[in-house]
C-alpha cells in the first residue's frame, strides 16, 4: 500500500491551537507532514489573517468552548482586535497570514484555504452559471490579490483550495503561478465540473465520498450515508488530479482511504499512518 501525502488539518487541529504559529511550527517539525493546511479571511481593514470560523468565538457549541475569547464578525473586526485575541484558552494569537508564512519551513507545502473574502453571502460547493460567476469572482478578487501578495516570497510549495467556485475563479485571474485545488462539500459533480473549468490540480472530497470503503456508508459533512454514485477517485485520476481527502481523525478511516488509492490524507491528528505507528 503506497503512503498518501499527510496534510496537517489547521496545524493538526486536534492536537495544537488550530491555525496559529505553533500549530505550524510543530506541525513542521514532524517527519510525517507533507503540508499544512490553513483558513484565511480578511480582518475589516482587508488583511488576510488566518482562522476558521466567520466569528471570533467560533461556531456555536463548538467541541463546548469558545475559539478565542474575542467575539465579533471577523471581517467587521479591527486587526489590532483579532490579533489580541487568544486561542482555545491558550497564550497563541490569531496571526496574521504573513506571520504565519514566517514560521514555516520552505521544506513543508502549505495549503491555503480561501474561506471568505468578508461576505456572509457565499455560495459553497456550487457549480456556477456564467453570469453568477463573473460576480462571485469580482466579490473575491481584492481579497485574493491581498492572499497571494503575502505569499509572493514564500519559496514552498503552494496549494490554494476553496468550497466557493468564485475563489478559484478569482485566483485563476489573479495569477497562473500556484495550484489550485476545489474543496467539496454536498455534490460530487459540481467538484469534478469546477476541477475542469479551472484545470485544478487537485481535488479535496469529505472521507466518505470515496466508493467501495466502509466510510462511505456513513454520513459525513454534507454528504449522505451510502455509496456514492459518482466515482469521484476514479474520475479525478482520469484527469491527472490528486485526490486530497477531508477530515481524518482515526488509524481505520487513515487505512480505509489508503488502500482506496487516495493521494492525500487531511488529518486533525499526527501519527495516524502505519509507518508512523511502528515507530
Amino acid at each position: 500500500m503506497t503512503e498518501p501525502d499527510i496534510i496537517a488539518h489547521r496545524g493538526y487541529a486536534g492536537v495544537t491551537p488550530e491555525n496559529t504559529v505553533r500549530a505550524v511550527q510543530e506541525a513542521a517539525a514532524r517527519d510525517e507532514t507533507g503540508m499544512i493546511e490553513i483558513d484565511v479571511q480578511p480582518a475589516a481593514c482587508g488583511t488576510p489573517v488566518v482562522i476558521h470560523d466567520e466569528r471570533l468565538e467560533g461556531t456555536p457549541g463548538r467541541d463546548g468552548r469558545p475559539l478565542t475569547d474575542a467575539d465579533g464578525v471577523v471581517w467587521e473586526t479591527p486587526l489590532e482586535q483579532i490579533r489580541a485575541a487568544r486561542v482555545v484558552g491558550t497564550d497563541e494569537t490569531v496571526p496574521t497570514l504573513s506571520e504565519l508564512l514566517e514560521a514555516v519551513p520552505e521544506s513543508v507545502g502549505l495549503n491555503v484555504e480561501l474561506k471568505n473574502p468578508g461576505t456572509s453571502a457565499l455560495r459553497v460547493g456550487e457549480s456556477l452559471s456564467p453570469d453568477v460567476r463573473d460576480e462571485r469572482r469580482a466579490v473575491w478578487e481584492p481579497f485574493v490579490e491581498r492572499v497571494v501578495d503575502c505569499c509572493r516570497d514564500f519559496d514552498g510549495d503552494l496549494l490554494f483550495s476553496s468550497f466557493c467556485e468564485g475563489a478559484l475563479a478569482a485566483l485563476r485571474e489573479v495569477t497562473p503561478r500556484y495550484a489550485a485545488a476545489v474543496l467539496v462539500w454536498d455534490d460530487l459533480e459540481a467538484g469534478l465540473e469546477i476541477a475542469d473549468r479551472y484545470d485544478c490540480e487537485a481535488i479535496h472530497p469529505p472521507r466518505n465520498a470515496v466508493p467501495g470503503t466502509p466510510l462511505a456508508t456513513t454520513s459525513y459533512a454534507g454528504l449522505p450515508a451510502g455509496e456514492p454514485g459518482v466515482d469521484v477517485l476514479e474520475r479525478a485520476h482520469e484527469a491527472g488530479r490528486a485526490v486530497n481527502v477531508w477530515t481524518v481523525e482515526t488509524w481505520a478511516q487513515y487505512e480505509q482511504l489508503a488502500e482506496a488509492g487516495v493521494d492525500g490524507i487531511i488529518a486533525d491528528y499526527p501519527g495516524l499512518s502505519s509507518s508512523d505507528r511502528e515507530t
